[in-house]
């Protein structure tokens, strides 16, 4: 089986890190409506809300929206921030490896990645969709090699069925014709 392409990637490394459109950052003390606004028009799922320095303090999603906003029944226009993002959220530095995060969101079920520089700095998020594009040719190719390998130990199985299944057909074909 081969090894995959990205062990030992770091996530700078990545394409998709330059190329990924600048996160949305925001004050703690912005208003969801304000943040909200932004993410409608940009069409993003999340906001990074940052110090004076740049530097991750928390991350509000779509789902932090629901739950702690729109269940709790408060008002976006006055609803800071700060009152239901997550707090010191999980960031990555960009040198990070790739694959040790990927198996992180997975296990710990998080969907967005802030990816700081060396000084704390946000400089990208990456989603649990990025990863899993990143992945996928080796999952298809991994999972092409599997397939082959079961077919090759599985041959006289192939053969028996394959001739079981043509005779069949031929059957049919010539009751068909009577």
């Amino acid at each position: 089986m081969a090894t995959s392409n990205y062990v030992g990637m770091q996530l700078r490394d990545r394409p998709e890190f330059t190329n990924k459109p600048k996160p949305l950052t925001f004050p703690p003390d912005a208003t969801v409506s304000e943040a909200v606004d932004a993410m409608c028009a940009k069409n993003f799922g999340s906001v990074v809300v940052v110090d004076t320095d740049d530097k991750v303090i928390g991350v509000m999603t779509e789902r932090d929206i629901m739950r702690k906003l729109v269940h709790q029944g408060l008002d976006p226009k006055s609803t800071k921030l700060t009152q239901i993002m997550t707090h010191d959220p999980r960031v990555a530095r960009e040198t990070d490896d790739v694959v040790d995060w990927l198996r992180i969101m997975s296990n710990d079920r998080f969907r967005r990645l802030p990816v700081v520089d060396d000084q704390g700095r946000i400089k990208a998020v990456f989603t649990q969709g990025d990863f899993v594009s990143y992945t996928w040719p080796d999952l298809v190719y991994q999972a092409t090699q599997m397939a082959k390998a079961s077919i090759g130990r599985n041959y006289a199985v192939w053969l028996i069925g394959g001739g079981i299944g043509l005779y069949t057909l031929l059957m049919i074909l010539v009751v068909r014709s009577l």
